[in-house]
């Protein structure tokens, strides 16, 4: 397969991910074609997602007031076997973002599930602590907001944190026998020691009737990623 090109670059930090453990059946109906689903233990797993897009360029340009924004997103893993090699990706139930121009463009030419909401974050460094947060206005503020030691650390081999955070493959929905690909290329990510988090987010309202059980139950991890620069390659249908 030819090589592909850079479509966008950006840096993604501070990731917020929490993990919740939902039914086989439910993920299996928002597979895209081709893709199986990826477990963690005989886990399947969706995250809750909140991170910063930074220094955002398309194609090595960057678009007025598009280069800093937050991001939040409900996702889950999947595999998708290319001849021999078995490559580990995720897929989106939706994206959040604060800019309409981005969910214009990601809806209309790449088929995404983009929405437009307001949004903010806050990143606090006090001492030897770090809390971050991520908000996002339904009727009401929705929010993941995560405390952690201040000294990021290397992800251990074989770990949950390795897992969740090593997918660099994304998987699009097209149809019933379509499905689009694009790869992210980004260096192996530190993270932060989780000392504590809270979720106030209402899952029935953001992701619908299948996910709305997330409302009662506490995830089974809590991780945050420092991130850093990442490369998004134009991506292919198949």
């Amino acid at each position: 397969m030819a090589k592909s090109k850079v479509f966008l670059t950006a840096e993604w930090r501070k990731l917020a991910l929490a993990q919740y453990e939902v039914e086989k059946s439910i993920l299996e109906k928002y597979l895209p074609p081709n893709t199986v689903l990826d477990d963690w233990q005989g886990k399947y797993y969706v995250s809750l997602v909140g991170f910063m897009f930074l220094d955002v360029k398309l194609r090595g340009f960057r678009i007025p007031f598009h280069t800093n924004f937050e991001e939040v997103n409900l996702r889950f893993y999947v595999k998708y076997k290319d001849g021999l090699e078995w490559k580990r990706g995720a897929v989106f139930i939706q994206e959040i973002v604060p800019l309409p121009a981005i969910t214009l463009v990601a809806n209309t030419i790449y088929k995404e599930k983009y929405k437009t909401l307001s949004m903010k974050h806050l990143w606090t460094f006090q001492g030897d602590q770090l809390q971050v947060e991520y908000l996002w206005k339904t009727k009401e503020w929705n929010s993941f907001a995560v405390k952690t030691s201040s000294q990021a650390m290397e992800i251990p081999i074989g770990s949950e944190e390795e897992f969740i955070t090593e997918h660099y493959w994304g998987y699009t929905k097209l149809g019933l026998n379509r499905t689009s690909e694009y790869g992210v290329q980004h260096p192996r990510w530190q993270v932060y020691p989780v000392e504590s988090y809270t979720i106030k987010a209402d899952f029935r309202e953001n992701y619908g009737e299948d996910f709305a059980n997330l409302n009662h139950v506490e995830p089974d991890s809590v991780i945050l990623a420092e991130g850093s620069e990442i490369s998004v390659m134009a991506g292919r249908k198949f």
